[in-house]
């Protein structure tokens, strides 16, 4: 893969992409502007927004900067999606035969609009821009105004079977897409470029993207660490991430999972499919027994944009194969049953998922009619009084054992407490050998506009999530 023109792409694309969010932000929040008149609600939580990231041009920036990464991941996403055949029409990309414009908008053009997707008067707005019946906001090209519209109903259609990655309608990401994507030098022009359709076969290009997308700011953290700052909770995601590269995934991934599916069954034909295996020398006796593929759990409890977890269900696949499972069913039973990933960058943890839900759609076409979110759960920065530490720490991990300290006042048994523990089967990069003795039902990332789990409806309905980030923080915070 040729990652020189990824980073290229990817750094350009963040400046770009802040510089035009950060004047959609000006010309939104004007008085009078068609936003404040036509959508009251979305601008009112454009400026809570503001205002809890500082107010004035500091919250502004910030707000900038995390809703220019969102649309960056949406494109990249959409991107892969066309080059894969996925979206049916080309949401960000021509027409196969063709160059320039979306395919959406060339077909919009000629009065084929997807009433499935495009809902309500946007129909109607839409051709009364492209036939000239209907006049533009002011400042704005109606072709490109057109498109907007088109564009944000298309990520509200996928909000169905990805609303990790895609917001539902009302969000004020909405208000802030780029005005200049239809250019010949776009980010979204771009992204067909140089997300060629080779490229995109193989879905390790969604965390080489963030990686270098995020680099410029990683640079601007450490030096900021030169001049003895500190890194707060928007710096640490930037300065920890590491794309880990494939050869050490495939190593860590094959000498766990897969060590553990041939210890339990030495006569699996897995072992020729896993080059960076190595056999155990003498013979093994204390390890956990696995029975059936749903047993075997993994968890990369710093799993960035998933690298880790996507080979893994590569081998998981393998793995199911073997047992005689239908096809069809293996996907959603891998996403149920066997992944699990946390992480405390939003955008990453929604990369993760993305990256893992096309896995499974590229295993079964008609994943997506009916797709499972996978369980990946973003992590809020959270604090502990006295007495919530006492029923945390436990002796010897064991939750039925609590140990009190400095507190004689009782606690409720958390709903999600199970009382079989779950041992991971692997653990990702940045963790350690340390077992974890809480079951983690699901999780499911926050919006990727980065709304923390404490406020944001899980994305699985499943008790406990909260619970689970508050035990795995006291975990990692008492090593």
């Amino acid at each position: 893969m040729d990652t020189a023109s990824l980073k290229t792409f990817a750094t350009a694309a963040r400046t770009e992409l802040i510089r035009e969010v950060g004047a959609r932000i000006s010309a939104v929040l004007l008085e009078g502007s068609p936003e404040r008149i036509e959508r009251p609600r979305a601008v009112a939580t454009l400026e809570r927004a503001i205002a809890r990231a500082g107010g004035g041009n500091t919250g502004k920036a910030q707000v900038a900067s995390s809703a220019a990464y969102t649309w960056f991941n949406r494109i990249i996403a959409l991107r892969f999606m066309d080059a894969n055949g996925y979206t049916g029409i080309g949401v960000v990309s021509p027409a196969a035969d063709q160059v320039g414009q979306p395919e959406i908008l060339a077909a919009a053009k000629r009065g084929q609009i997807d009433t499935a997707v495009v809902r309500g008067s946007n129909s109607a707005t839409i051709t009364g821009l492209l036939n000239g019946t209907r006049q533009p906001r002011p400042g704005v090209v109606a072709q490109a105004e057109a498109y907007e519209l088109l564009l944000a109903d298309y990520c509200r259609y996928w909000h169905g079977a990805m609303p990790f990655m895609f917001e539902r309608e009302g969000d004020y990401t909405e208000l802030l897409i780029p005005a200049n994507l239809l250019a010949e030098d776009s980010v979204l022009s771009q992204s067909g470029t140089v997300l060629t359709e080779d490229v995109c076969e193989d879905v390790e290009v969604i965390g080489w993207l963030y990686q270098f997308y995020i680099s410029e700011r990683k640079d601007e953290v450490f030096a900021g660490f030169k001049k003895n700052k500190k890194a707060g909770a928007d710096e640490i995601p930037a300065a920890t991430q590491l794309f880990t590269p494939h050869w050490i995934v495939r190593y860590l991934v094959e000498n766990s999972v897969g060590r553990l599916w041939m210890l339990n069954h030495p006569d699996s034909h897995l072992v020729e499919q896993m080059d960076y295996y190595i056999a155990p020398v003498d013979d093994e006796t204390d390890f956990l027994r696995i029975s059936k593929p749903e047993e075997l759990t993994v968890i990369d409890p710093a799993c960035g944009s998933g690298h880790m977890l996507t080979y893994a269900f590569d081998l998981l696949y393998a793995i199911y194969e073997e047992e005689g499972y239908t096809p069809s069913q293996i996907p959603t039973l891998i996403l149920k049953n066997n992944i699990y990933g946390t992480e405390i960058d939003p955008r990453a943890g929604a990369l993760a998922a993305f990256a893992l839900t096309m896995k499974a759609a590229a295993k079964r076409k008609l994943f997506l009619k009916n797709p499972v979110t996978p369980n990946i759960c973003v992590l809020d920065t959270l604090t502990f009084r006295a007495d919530e530490l006492s029923y945390l720490v436990t002796a010897d991990g064991d939750p039925t054992r609590r140990k009190r300290i400095g507190t004689s006042s009782p606690m409720p048994t958390p709903s999600a407490l199970s009382s079989s523990p779950i041992p991971p089967s692997t653990f990702g990069s940045r963790t350690t050998s340390r077992r974890l003795t809480t079951r983690v039902t699901s999780c499911a990332p926050t919006h990727s506009t980065g709304r923390s789990v404490s406020s944001t409806k899980p994305l699985t309905s499943h008790a406990g999530m909260q619970w689970w980030s508050r035990t795995r923080r006291t975990w990692a915070a008492s090593r």
